[in-house]
């Protein structure tokens, strides 16, 4: 949580202004930002400062284990975070690749389960980091990416959190997620809940102790509109000790996380947080 904060400390401090064309807006940015999560403590990265909300973000990072590319799939898990991104999208509405309402195209968990190999077929990357994890081999290429330059053109939108690196030392299990953009008031809770729990399951289905999730972004930033709550609200209340996350036990495979796991499967002990803030959001 204080990592939280001294990460929108520093983009208040230092900070520089840079024009979005696609929001229209100015953001006070900063490069290059480092996070660590301990899933070893059961140190769950839910902001205090502020109500925030979890089961959205794990519904969303199931579908992309389970390789979604509908929205409708997303909703039936718990999450709409799909919906304008596939049915608003004036470019992908327009898209020939678009193959009807709530079409995604092949973004993110289409990309990590079946990448399109040169000469067909399909490379399911998340599969082959699992077998390894699981038989205890890291290769150091435990890797697996949602960004496909070659395939922007056949989806609704380019990963933000794009690709996730494994590591094993011994039978401890280490994660390091890669973020091109971050919006540090709203999404970024979202992506440490997503970076943290992925780890947490992927001890959990491969039999490993759960180490330390390490998060980096890139361009991390704060819109003009929402820099004055974050300065005169968020960052002059006092955090609260980190929550705990609960995972169903009876998760053991990939297998369970393709079929049965629901969000009745995850639960949070022991979280204290202080009044929602309306942030605006950037479309």
């Amino acid at each position: 949580m204080q990592a939280y904060l001294d990460l929108c400390q520093r983009i208040v401090d230092q900070g520089e202004w840079v024009e979005n064309k696609r929001t229209g807006k100015r953001c006070l940015t900063v490069i290059n930002a480092d996070l660590e999560y301990r899933v070893d403590k059961n140190e769950f990265p839910m902001i205090t400062t502020r109500k925030s909300f979890y089961k959205s973000a794990i519904a969303e990072f199931l579908g992309y284990i389970r390789g979604y590319d509908n929205a409708a799939d997303f909703r039936k898990l718990g999450t709409k975070t799909w919906d304008a991104n596939a049915n608003l999208n004036d470019d992908w509405l327009n898209n020939p690749h678009r193959k009807g309402e709530d079409d995604m195209g092949r973004v993110y968990g289409i990309q990590g389960r079946s990448w399109a190999k040169a000469g067909g077929g399909t490379i399911d990357q998340l599969k082959k980091v699992v077998d390894n994890l699981t038989n205890g081999i890291d290769d150091r290429a435990e890797i697996i990416t949602f960004y496909n330059p070659g395939e922007f053109h056949m989806g609704c939108l380019r990963p933000c959190m794009h690709t996730h690196n494994f590591s094993l030392l011994g039978d401890t299990l280490h994660l390091t997620s890669f973020q091109r953009s971050c919006d540090v008031p709203l999404g970024l809770n979202f992506n440490q809940i997503q970076v943290y729990t992925f780890l947490a399951l992927m001890a959990q289905i491969t039999g490993k102790k759960p180490g330390i999730a390490y998060h980096k972004i890139v361009n991390a930033h704060i819109y003009e509109d929402q820099l004055e709550l974050m300065k005169e609200v968020q960052l002059k209340r006092e955090p609260f000790p980190s929550p705990k996350l609960i995972i169903n036990p009876k998760i053991k495979t990939l297998e369970d996380l393709e079929t049965w796991v629901t969000m009745d499967d995850f639960t949070v002990e022991g979280y204290q947080c202080h009044e929602a803030i309306k942030y605006p959001f950037a479309v």
